[in-house]
């Protein structure tokens, strides 16, 4: 099974068809992925900790390593904020993040098939994948400013 058909399985089938074994800690970090994702480890741990009454620090970066190594995981890892993990690896899709709340949202490629941008000059490699991570507001912090200058010119 290639790796694009993996998202549909349930965890259990997706550790098996990578030839992972099946454990509590990494159905539980799959599973909680699967709902809050761009999630750092440190978030992980408490949303497993959650349902697994104790795992360890070790064992959550453990099975993010193991499942980001198989493709079952995508790790992010945008400039000065900590490295985020991320069920969607079936695309070579782009993020955008908050500067203020550091909320992350999924955007699909800008133009054209994988990778999407090309470089003015590809110096002899073969290039596969484009990384691309748009900065801003989110629209909550957006308003939060927008409502603080007004504060500000008022006074």
């Amino acid at each position: 099974m290639n790796i694009q058909g993996l998202g549909r399985l349930e965890p259990r089938e997706q550790l098996r068809a990578v030839g992972l074994r099946v454990t509590a800690p990494r159905l539980a970090v799959l599973d909680w992925l699967s709902t809050h994702p761009h999630a750092t480890a440190d978030q992980v741990a408490v949303g497993v900790r959650e349902r697994l009454d104790s795992v360890s620090t070790q064992a959550i970066y453990d099975v993010l390593n193991a499942c980001t190594q198989a493709k079952l995981l995508r790790r992010i890892e945008p400039a000065g904020h900590p490295a985020r993990f991320e069920t969607r690896t079936s695309d070579n899709h782009h993020h955008l993040v908050c500067r203020q709340c550091d909320r992350t949202e999924d955007v699909d490629c800008v133009v054209g098939f994988a990778p999407c941008l090309e470089p003015s000059s590809a110096l002899g490699f073969t290039v596969d994948e484009a990384e691309v991570v748009f900065w801003g507001l989110c629209p909550a912090c957006a308003v939060r400013q927008s409502d603080s200058h007004h504060i500000e010119e008022s006074v």
